[in-house]
Protein backbone atom coordinates (compact mmCIF):
# COMPACT_ATOMS: atom_id res chain seq x y z
CA UNK A 1 0.00 0.00 0.00
CA UNK A 2 2.93 2.22 0.47
CA UNK A 3 4.26 2.32 -2.92
CA UNK A 4 0.63 3.10 -4.03
CA UNK A 5 1.07 5.82 -2.05
CA UNK A 6 4.09 6.87 -3.15
CA UNK A 7 2.98 6.52 -6.79
CA UNK A 8 0.11 8.73 -6.33
CA UNK A 9 1.75 11.37 -4.52
CA UNK A 10 3.85 11.34 -7.86
CA UNK A 11 1.16 11.45 -9.94
CA UNK A 12 -0.53 14.09 -8.01
CA UNK A 13 2.70 15.91 -8.04
CA UNK A 14 3.23 15.20 -12.05
CA UNK A 15 -0.29 16.54 -13.04
CA UNK A 16 -0.12 19.79 -10.94
CA UNK A 17 3.27 20.37 -12.66
CA UNK A 18 1.88 19.82 -15.77
CA UNK A 19 -0.70 21.80 -15.42
CA UNK A 20 1.37 24.89 -14.39
CA UNK A 21 3.31 24.65 -16.98
CA UNK A 22 0.09 25.05 -19.30
CA UNK A 23 -1.23 27.42 -17.54
CA UNK A 24 2.18 29.37 -17.53
CA UNK A 25 2.62 28.80 -21.39
CA UNK A 26 -1.07 29.76 -22.26
CA UNK A 27 -0.69 32.83 -20.45
CA UNK A 28 2.88 33.44 -22.07
CA UNK A 29 1.10 33.50 -26.39
CA UNK A 30 2.54 35.01 -28.09
CA UNK A 31 0.23 37.43 -29.70
CA UNK A 32 0.33 38.47 -33.32
CA UNK A 33 -0.92 41.96 -33.86
CA UNK A 34 0.45 44.20 -36.33
CA UNK A 35 3.13 46.69 -35.31
CA UNK A 36 0.90 49.85 -36.95
CA UNK A 37 -1.47 50.75 -34.29
CA UNK A 38 -5.17 49.31 -34.67
CA UNK A 39 -8.21 50.85 -32.40
CA UNK A 40 -11.97 50.07 -32.64
CA UNK A 41 -14.61 52.36 -31.09
CA UNK A 42 -16.27 50.68 -28.18
CA UNK A 43 -19.09 53.18 -26.66
CA UNK A 44 -19.61 56.79 -25.71
CA UNK A 45 -21.36 57.63 -22.39
CA UNK A 46 -22.50 60.99 -21.72
CA UNK A 47 -22.65 62.23 -17.90
CA UNK A 48 -25.63 64.69 -17.16
CA UNK A 49 -25.42 66.84 -14.54
CA UNK A 50 -27.78 69.22 -14.03
CA UNK A 51 -30.69 70.08 -16.34
CA UNK A 52 -30.96 67.74 -19.43
CA UNK A 53 -27.62 68.59 -21.28
CA UNK A 54 -24.51 66.13 -21.04
CA UNK A 55 -21.49 67.88 -19.43
CA UNK A 56 -18.79 65.36 -20.46
CA UNK A 57 -18.62 62.27 -22.02
CA UNK A 58 -16.63 58.96 -21.72
CA UNK A 59 -14.51 57.54 -24.90
CA UNK A 60 -14.31 54.25 -24.63
CA UNK A 61 -12.14 52.68 -27.39
CA UNK A 62 -9.96 49.42 -27.69
CA UNK A 63 -6.88 49.25 -28.99
CA UNK A 64 -3.77 46.74 -30.27
CA UNK A 65 -0.21 46.98 -31.31
CA UNK A 66 2.38 44.14 -32.24
CA UNK A 67 5.59 45.79 -30.75
CA UNK A 68 4.04 48.04 -28.14
CA UNK A 69 5.37 51.37 -28.92
CA UNK A 70 2.29 53.31 -27.54
CA UNK A 71 2.34 55.99 -25.61
CA UNK A 72 4.68 59.08 -24.04
CA UNK A 73 6.68 59.97 -20.78
CA UNK A 74 6.01 63.56 -19.58
CA UNK A 75 9.28 64.18 -20.47
CA UNK A 76 8.87 62.98 -24.55
CA UNK A 77 8.64 67.07 -25.43
CA UNK A 78 11.42 66.82 -27.78
CA UNK A 79 10.81 66.65 -31.77
CA UNK A 80 8.48 65.46 -32.99
CA UNK A 81 6.50 65.15 -29.85
CA UNK A 82 7.10 69.21 -29.00
CA UNK A 83 4.13 71.29 -27.37
CA UNK A 84 2.07 72.69 -31.19
CA UNK A 85 3.90 70.13 -33.00
CA UNK A 86 2.02 67.30 -34.97
CA UNK A 87 2.48 64.47 -32.71
CA UNK A 88 2.54 65.90 -29.07
CA UNK A 89 -0.50 64.48 -28.63
CA UNK A 90 -1.18 60.32 -29.47
CA UNK A 91 -4.51 60.10 -29.39
CA UNK A 92 -5.87 62.29 -31.74
CA UNK A 93 -9.39 63.38 -31.70
CA UNK A 94 -11.63 65.88 -34.08
CA UNK A 95 -14.85 66.92 -32.78
CA UNK A 96 -17.89 67.87 -35.07
CA UNK A 97 -21.46 68.84 -34.87
CA UNK A 98 -24.40 68.44 -36.81
CA UNK A 99 -25.01 71.77 -38.61
CA UNK A 100 -27.82 72.38 -41.22
CA UNK A 101 -27.99 68.54 -41.69
CA UNK A 102 -24.15 68.19 -42.48
CA UNK A 103 -21.33 66.96 -40.02
CA UNK A 104 -18.62 70.15 -39.53
CA UNK A 105 -15.16 69.86 -38.23
CA UNK A 106 -15.17 72.59 -35.18
CA UNK A 107 -11.81 73.17 -34.26
CA UNK A 108 -11.45 73.29 -30.52
CA UNK A 109 -8.86 75.47 -28.39
CA UNK A 110 -7.52 73.48 -26.27
CA UNK A 111 -8.27 70.35 -28.63
CA UNK A 112 -9.86 66.90 -27.22
CA UNK A 113 -6.89 65.40 -28.09
CA UNK A 114 -4.48 63.67 -25.33
CA UNK A 115 -1.08 61.70 -24.45
CA UNK A 116 -2.02 58.36 -23.87
CA UNK A 117 1.08 57.61 -21.11
CA UNK A 118 4.11 55.42 -21.94
CA UNK A 119 2.68 51.95 -22.05
CA UNK A 120 5.60 49.43 -23.45
CA UNK A 121 5.50 46.13 -21.66
CA UNK A 122 9.08 45.24 -19.52
CA UNK A 123 8.54 41.28 -20.75
CA UNK A 124 9.85 40.44 -23.92
CA UNK A 125 6.96 39.70 -25.54
CA UNK A 126 5.88 43.86 -26.21
CA UNK A 127 2.21 43.34 -28.29
CA UNK A 128 -0.41 44.59 -25.99
CA UNK A 129 -4.13 45.43 -26.52
CA UNK A 130 -6.02 47.23 -23.99
CA UNK A 131 -8.95 49.67 -23.64
CA UNK A 132 -8.47 53.79 -23.53
CA UNK A 133 -10.68 55.77 -21.51
CA UNK A 134 -10.90 59.42 -22.13
CA UNK A 135 -13.19 61.61 -20.62
CA UNK A 136 -14.50 64.48 -22.77
CA UNK A 137 -15.61 67.88 -20.80
CA UNK A 138 -18.83 69.13 -22.69
CA UNK A 139 -18.38 72.36 -21.46
CA UNK A 140 -19.82 75.58 -22.40
CA UNK A 141 -22.71 73.26 -24.15
CA UNK A 142 -22.36 73.36 -28.01
CA UNK A 143 -24.93 75.36 -29.88
CA UNK A 144 -25.92 72.22 -31.68
CA UNK A 145 -27.01 68.89 -30.15
CA UNK A 146 -25.79 66.33 -32.26
CA UNK A 147 -22.52 65.57 -32.15
CA UNK A 148 -20.08 62.86 -33.41
CA UNK A 149 -15.79 62.44 -32.33
CA UNK A 150 -13.90 61.20 -35.43
CA UNK A 151 -10.30 59.61 -34.15
CA UNK A 152 -7.22 57.82 -34.29
CA UNK A 153 -3.87 57.30 -32.54
CA UNK A 154 0.09 57.69 -32.81
CA UNK A 155 2.87 54.81 -32.00
CA UNK A 156 6.16 56.71 -31.15
CA UNK A 157 7.19 55.20 -34.33
CA UNK A 158 4.68 57.89 -35.31
CA UNK A 159 2.95 55.23 -37.41
CA UNK A 160 -1.22 56.22 -37.43
CA UNK A 161 -3.66 53.58 -36.99
CA UNK A 162 -6.93 53.52 -38.66
CA UNK A 163 -9.43 56.22 -38.15
CA UNK A 164 -12.70 55.08 -36.07
CA UNK A 165 -15.87 57.45 -35.31
CA UNK A 166 -18.70 57.46 -32.85
CA UNK A 167 -21.91 57.24 -33.94
CA UNK A 168 -24.00 60.83 -33.92
CA UNK A 169 -24.62 61.48 -30.01
CA UNK A 170 -27.44 63.73 -28.66
CA UNK A 171 -26.49 65.87 -25.79
CA UNK A 172 -29.96 67.00 -25.08
CA UNK A 173 -32.17 64.76 -22.82
CA UNK A 174 -35.79 64.34 -24.05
Amino acid sequence: MSQFNHWLQYSIAGIFTLAVIVLITSCMKQEDYSDIPEITFQEFNLVFDNGNVASKGLLIVSFTDGNGDLGLRPGDTLPPFQKNGDYYYNFVIDYYEKQHGRFVKIPLDPPFSARIPYLTPEYPNKAIHGIIVDTLQMNPAPVYDTVKFVFFIYDRALNKSNVDSTPPIILRRP
